[in-house]
């Protein structure tokens, strides 16, 4: 009877560096970044050397890892420099990189031998044949693709040892394996290097053009038509997951804020470990399912891990009502005594109003806003502006970090 199993890695998106902290805090293994150049994510923040030198000491203090995304795909000049930043990251000391165009891969392999290679998502690596020629090149680990099948992960795994990582939560981009073209014609940014302006999000009319003469398809109070898919969740299935040989459950989204990562990297944290500990007597837990909802931004879905997605996993028609969330503050300080908490706000909130505090390890409580201090403490009734200290009685201990949300 089996009793263990091999935890895979818990890897989070970092677009930042307070993300970076609060993805580890919350119990993420690695976080990918992105440096200032080479990636796809051109707005996500981004990491200068400087920060990835604090990120990665961070990180490597605490046992975590961090992976830097030089994914583009690079036309004719976009190279140039890159054998330099790779050098760079092997010196800061980054754990990998992640790449999907085989020149940068040559570069990097060149220029900062021994520094691991991941082969990016964009690569589309859909079978085991794949994962062998990327495994002979020299590549550790390889993203697949997220047109990939669980039962096509078992095959991987049953013929090879190369590391497989898989995305088991966030946005699932329209275009197969994230190569699309729509930025492109849209609004000239070129999305396969760094500029997707997430034109398959917007609202578009739809029209019949028979007979020359345009007529509306959408029915006069209906929705508009979008190219978009709902985003991924394998919460519920995370034993197929682990027991198909993925080593890293990979979480989308170096664009979300610091509420996104902690509480999808705190649910995902918790059910891992809890499957992992015993996985004969596991039991999914719905709590983890109602944390995720409080940050989701559209309905969620299996991908194409199950079956082939049909309309259904389109945001076609009136979309579900998911209740909405705001990140109202951090705790900076927790006074154990007087059971006051330091707050650091980040959104307009006030007394009488009920919150949420949670924490690292699936900790939470939620409490009405009994009293409320500015950082003199002169009474107020709400904490209005960016950024500003404040202080408030709280029912349960906290601790530095705990994060509390407001419906």
């Amino acid at each position: 009877m089996r009793t263990r199993v091999k935890k895979p890695e818990v890897l989070a998106p970092a677009g930042n560096l307070e993300k970076l902290k609060m993805a580890i805090r919350y119990g993420a293994d690695a976080v990918y970044i992105g440096g200032q150049a080479y990636g796809l994510r051109s707005r996500a923040g981004n990491f200068s050397y400087d920060d990835m030198k604090e990120g990665v000491a961070f990180a490597h203090h605490r046992a975590a890892k961090v992976y830097v995304a030089a994914n583009m795909v690079t036309h004719e000049g976009d190279a140039a420099g890159a054998d330099d930043f790779f050098k760079n990251l092997q010196a800061i000391g980054v754990d990998a990189v992640i790449i999907s165009d085989p020149a940068m891969i040559m570069i990097c392999a060149a220029a900062a031998p021994g520094l691991p290679i991941h082969l990016s998502t964009q690569a589309s690596a859909t079978n085991y044949k794949a994962l062998e020629f990327w495994e002979k090149i020299g590549l550790e680990r390889v993203v697949l693709a997220r047109e990939v099948g669980i039962e096509e992960i078992r095959e991987m795994r049953r013929h090879t040892d190369i590391e497989i990582e898989a995305f088991i939560h966030g946005a699932m981009c329209i275009a197969y394996s994230g190569r699309c073209t729509l930025s492109n014609h849209m609004v000239n940014r070129d999305a396969n290097r760094g500029g997707c302006a997430q034109s398959c999000r917007w609202k578009y009319d739809l029209f019949d053009m028979e007979g020359g003469k345009a007529k509306s398809l959408i029915p006069e109070g209906g929705e508009a038509f979008s190219m978009s898919a709902v985003d991924l969740s394998m919460l519920r299935h995370l034993p197929d997951m682990i027991d198909a040989g993925v080593n890293s459950l990979k979480i989308e989204g170096r664009m979300k804020s610091i509420h996104y990562v902690s509480t999808v990297s705190n649910v995902y944290r918790k059910a891992v470990d809890t499957y992992c500990a015993d996985p004969e007597h596991y039991t999914f837990d719905p709590a983890w399912e109602d944390e995720i909802w409080k940050v989701a931004q559209r309905d969620l879905s299996t991908g194409f891990y199950y079956s082939v997605p049909t309309e259904k996993e389109q945001l076609f028609g009136k979309p579900r009502k998911i209740p909405k969330y705001t990140f109202a503050a951090q705790v900076m300080s927790y006074d154990p005594e007087t059971k006051m908490a330091t707050l650091q706000q980040r959104n307009n909130f006030g007394t009488g109003e009920e919150v949420e505090f949670y924490g690292p390890g699936f900790v939470h409580f939620k409490q009405t806003v009994h009293d409320l201090f500015d950082e003199n403490g002169e009474p107020i009734d709400r904490a209005p502006n960016p950024m500003m200290t404040c202080r408030m009685t709280v029912d349960q201990p906290v601790e530095p970090h705990f994060l509390m949300r407001k419906k």
